[in-house]
């Protein structure tokens, strides 16, 4: 379990075929002293696996589902990462619970920039994720705990201070490149449970299908 809070960016040393599909080194330096073989870090948001650490380098192997899945499959040596360690008891939760089980991805469709706001559109390449977006709801990009702003025309947007854009990734981010995509997991769960509600008869109160009527929820 995440918070969406990067700890830093980190530069990609290897990207090399493995056995089981694609074995990432990433140069995570100081981040490792704290980490045994086995800890989970999220890198882009994805969690992954330390199976191997050696003079400041960590090595994850990503399976093929999660290679075609994220934006992973676009890194180069060279390219950097949003990296996050896992959460321990006790820890502040400055962002949001993120499981690092990315949906999918999403295109950035374009970036409106003024005197004082960046605000970037995204528009996810799974419209079934838009269910799970909602105005003034969390959603994690790459790995960093957002606040949606807008939802429509099949896009979500999110406005980014200049800390976000200077500590993580999402600075560099330009129309047309994907990112990884995480939708919140109550939301999730909660449009989960009301789906599973609108098909029982005997359930009374608050479903999906009036939540939508009563416009709570976009279609």
């Amino acid at each position: 379990m995440f918070a969406g809070i990067v700890e830093q960016m980190c530069p990609v040393r290897q990207v090399e075929p493995a056995s089981a599909g694609v074995r990432l080194a990433v140069e995570l330096n100081d981040l490792l002293d704290s980490l045994a073989l086995g800890a989970s870090i999220a890198i882009n948001g994805v969690c992954l696996t330390l199976t191997r650490s050696q003079q400041g380098v960590g090595w994850f192997d990503v399976v093929p589902e999660t290679w075609r899945l994220t934006n992973l499959a676009r890194l180069t040596p060279g390219s950097r990462v949003n990296v996050e360690r896992s959460l321990r008891v006790g820890d502040r939760i400055d962002g949001h619970f993120v499981q690092g089980h990315v949906d999918g991805q999403a295109r950035v469709e374009r970036i409106d920039r003024t005197a004082g706001e960046w605000k970037s559109w995204f528009r996810p390449t799974s419209a079934a994720a838009l269910e799970f977006i909602v105005p003034k709801g969390s959603i994690t990009i790459d790995g960093v705990s957002l606040t949606v702003v807008d939802v429509r025309d099949g896009c979500f947007s999110v406005a980014l201070i200049p800390t976000t854009l200077e500590r993580t990734t999402l600075g560099s981010r330009t129309v047309g490149d994907s990112v990884n995509i995480e939708t919140d997991i109550l939301a999730r769960l909660v449009i989960h449970q009301l789906k599973r509600m609108d098909g029982n008869a005997d359930e009374a109160g608050i479903t999906l299908s009036r939540l939508k009527a009563d416009g709570f929820l976009h279609a």
